[in-house]
C-alpha cells in the first residue's frame, strides 16, 4: 500500500445533534470499521450530547482516573472509548470533540508521532485564524502560550485509523476537580487552586461561542482537504447502539483496567 493524500479521498462531515456519550464512542468503531471495509468515505465526524460524562482511554484505570463518589453526586456517567489517551471530562458545551475516521493509507509508514502531527495540522492552521498561537506537543496534545487546549488519541481498525481529539473550550474546574482525580494534579501543576476558577483556553483566547468555533474550524478543513455534508445511516446508528448494549455500555467493559 502506498501513501495516499488528503486530496485522493472524497470527506464527508457529519455534525448533528446531540447523542449519549457512550453512543458517540461505539460510532467511533463502527464508523472506522465501515471506512476500512470501504462502505463509508473518510468522514470527520463532531461530538454533540447533552448528558454529563468522564471518557477514559482504553488502557487507562478506572479507580485511578475516576472518583466514583464524585461522578455519583453529579451525575456522570463513566464510558470508555475504545482508542487510547486520557481522561476527558465532558458537559454539554464545555468542549469540541471531534472523530476523524480515515483509511490508514493516509499515513502510511508515519510513526505514531508523525501521524499526530498530521492529522492536527489543520486545526492548528484553523486556531490561528482565531488569533490563537497553537503547536503540537508530542505526542498528543496541542497547546499554547496560554496552556494545553487539546488532547488526541488513535486507533488502528484494519485499513483504517481513528484520530480523536477533545479541546477544551469552557470546562467547570471546581466541578472536574471532584469527578477526575488525575484533574486534581493537572490544575495544582497549573497553580488552579481556587474552586472558581474555570479551564477555558478557547472561550477566553477567542471571545467566540462554542459553535463559531467549529464553523471555523470546518471551513478550515474544508477549504483545506474538500468536505461534503453528510449524516450518519441507519444501520450506523443501529449497529452503534447494539454495541453499547453489549460492550460499551456494560459494567465489564468500563471496569476492563479496574
Amino acid at each position: 500500500m502506498s501513501r495516499t493524500h488528503w486530496h485522493d479521498h472524497d470527506w464527508q462531515l457529519i455534525h448533528e445533534g446531540p447523542r449519549d456519550p457512550a453512543v458517540h464512542v461505539a460510532l467511533d468503531q463502527v464508523l472506522t470499521d465501515e471506512v476500512a471495509a470501504g462502505r463509508r468515505p473518510p468522514t470527520l465526524r463532531f461530538w454533540e450530547w447533552d448528558a454529563r460524562c468522564v471518557v477514559i482511554g482504553r488502557f487507562q484505570s478506572l479507580a485511578n482516573e475516576v472518583d466514583a463518589g464524585g461522578a455519583r453526586r453529579h451525575g456522570v456517567n463513566v464510558v470508555r472509548r475504545i482508542s487510547g489517551g486520557g481522561a476527558m471530562f465532558m458537559e454539554a458545551g464545555n468542549c469540541i470533540t471531534y472523530s476523524i475516521h480515515a483509511p490508514a493509507s493516509l499515513v502510511e509508514d508515519m510513526s505514531f508521532q508523525e501521524s499526530y502531527a498530521f492529522f492536527d495540522q489543520w486545526v492548528i492552521d484553523a486556531l490561528g485564524t482565531l488569533g490563537i498561537e497553537a503547536w503540537y506537543q508530542p505526542l498528543n496534545d496541542i497547546t499554547s502560550p496560554g496552556g494545553k487546549i487539546a488532547g488526541a488519541a488513535q486507533a488502528r481498525r484494519g485499513n483504517a485509523v481513528l484520530h480523536h481529539v477533545t479541546m477544551a473550550y469552557d470546562i467547570d474546574a471546581a466541578k472536574m476537580l471532584e469527578v477526575l482525580r488525575i484533574g486534581r494534579e493537572k490544575l495544582s501543576d497549573k497553580g488552579t487552586t481556587s474552586a472558581a476558577k474555570r479551564v477555558d483556553p478557547l472561550r477566553s483566547q477567542t471571545g467566540l461561542a462554542r459553535q463559531d468555533i467549529i464553523a471555523r474550524m470546518i471551513d478550515t478543513f474544508r477549504k483545506q482537504h474538500g468536505l461534503v455534508d453528510s449524516s450518519l445511516h441507519a444501520h450506523e446508528i443501529e449497529q452503534a447502539e447494539a454495541l453499547v448494549e453489549n460492550k460499551i455500555g456494560t459494567p465489564e467493559w468500563v471496569g476492563v483496567v479496574p
